[in-house]
């Protein structure tokens, strides 16, 4: 694998345009939103991408970069390639980070051209049966916190039997399955508030009530991030928020959506807008990143529904990230220093899905410096991916795991007293890298931060 950035390749002129038909004879695309032939003609291939693409940044390959999977599209489109293992490999590289987007000078929406891809690749490839069967257990299991639940007495046995030190130093499951392996070395440390869903349908604003807001819970944020939840909660009250946290909640179907699982992630939007029905609010707050991405985009992943489309984008308009509504109402709750000394520095780990496809990078940092005491610092690559992007370090783990040495050492380098992240799968991915450089450098999510602060708890 390489590791170091790769020169570009030099800009090559463009095919003429065909039109994207499909041949019967090759396997390819169906008639139903495949790869938008303009959209993929709108690429120049100036190179630009190349440098900030994740997965090109590691496997050095055109065909691993967002031009080279362009071409693709275009060529599986118009039956010159088709639809398989060689094709499907190169697509299922790609991370979803979508620096290339912010990257592009041409404004190439290549959001919109893996998102099309990836349903085609779902409903028209055929995978080995590990990997459907692995697959299945992904997608049939996060999304779901009470199937999630049932889980957590025996994981949490697992843990303190001392059988998973076993495992881990045995390294004998990932001979077994590189993919089993890579997601039991995310598992977080399951403890006794792993198992309490005690937060309250409403949570009065401290003082004067300012606004009323609806609170996603999440599905791994919900049992595994439950003290994220809590501290964002008492945020919100304490800046004046009236919290409304509906029951019949679960995944926002993230996960889902982002591997093509169309259908599914319908499924679980649509539940997710009846659970907030009714709720009254001004704001749907989410603090997880990818969640928060794919809550923003119900109006497009639910346009041909004539009973819900409507509604998924007036739910779709109502959400904020939490630290993007924060600056928005501003920050009313008096803080305090986090460190005996008064002073700590942080660096913050720019989440893609909150970076690149939601735009937000200033905001956290303008609200963590409102702790007193606090000094922010960049690391190199601020903007490159981590390597977790939803379920892609199970799915891909070699790449993801070199990204997530990447991202843990370039953090770590900034000699900073802790690391602020605002997303849970980011927060897994790079515990685990930190953990495997022997670094100790806590990790919390900036609401952790204002919380304590709020409180006049010092870090420890």
């Amino acid at each position: 694998m390489q590791t170091s950035d790769s020169p570009q390749h030099p800009a090559t002129p463009l095919p003429e345009a065909r039109p994207l038909v499909a041949r019967p004879d090759i396997p390819g695309f169906d008639a139903s939103n495949p790869p938008d032939p303009q959209l993929a003609n709108d690429c120049v291939h100036c190179g630009f991408c190349l440098a900030t693409c994740p997965s090109y940044r590691v496997i050095g390959k055109e065909t691993d970069s967002p031009r080279g999977r362009i071409d693709l599209m275009k060529a599986i489109g118009d039956g010159r390639a088709p639809l398989a293992t060689g094709t499907v490999q190169h697509f299922d590289s790609c991370l979803g980070c979508l620096a290339c987007v912010s990257t592009c000078p041409s404004g190439v929406q290549y959001d919109k051209l893996i998102a099309s891809t990836r349903p085609q690749i779902q409903r028209n490839y055929p995978r080995s049966l590990g990997d459907r069967l692995f697959r299945t257990l992904i997608f049939q299991l996060f999304p779901y916190p009470q199937r999630l639940r049932v889980l957590l007495a025996p994981m949490w046995l697992y843990q303190m039997s001392g059988l998973q030190a076993v495992v881990r130093q045995s390294s004998l499951l990932g001979y077994f399955s590189p993919r089993l392996a890579a997601m039991e070395a995310l598992l977080p440390k399951i403890n006794a508030a792993s198992f309490r869903d005690d937060l309250p349908d409403v949570i009065p604003a401290r003082g004067k009530r300012r606004y009323r807001v609806g609170m996603l819970l999440g599905c791994v944020q919900r049992l595994f991030f439950s003290s994220v939840n809590a501290a964002t909660a008492r945020v919100l009250s304490a800046n004046g928020c009236e919290v409304v946290i509906p029951k019949d909640q679960g995944c926002c179907g993230a996960l889902p959506a982002h591997q093509g699982q169309e259908e599914q992630a319908r499924a679980i939007a649509r539940r997710t807008i009846d659970g907030f029905a009714g709720a009254d609010v001004e704001a749907i707050v989410i603090n997880a990143a990818g969640c928060g991405h794919t809550l923003k985009e119900y109006g497009h992943l639910i346009a041909g529904d004539p009973e819900y489309c409507d509604r998924a984008g007036e739910f779709a308009d109502k959400v904020r990230d939490v630290q993007e509504f924060l600056m928005e109402v501003g920050l009313t709750a008096s803080m305090s220093p986090l460190t005996a000394s008064g002073e700590l520095t942080l660096v913050y780990q720019d989440a893609c899905h909150l970076l690149h496809g939601q735009r937000i990078s200033l905001q956290p940092r303008q609200l963590l410096r409102q702790i007193p005491g606090v000094r922010l610092r960049e690391p190199v690559d601020a903007a490159l991916c981590c390597g977790s992007a939803g379920v892609y370090n199970m799915l891909q783990p070699q790449v993801a795991d070199e990204l997530g040495r990447q991202k843990a050492n370039n953090l770590a380098a900034t000699g900073a007293d802790a690391i602020a992240s605002p997303n849970p799968g980011c927060a897994l991915h790079i515990r685990k890298h930190l953990q495997g450089q022997d670094c100790a450098l806590p990790l919390l999510h900036p609401m952790e931060l204002l919380d304590r602060s709020i409180r006049g708890e010092q870090l420890a």
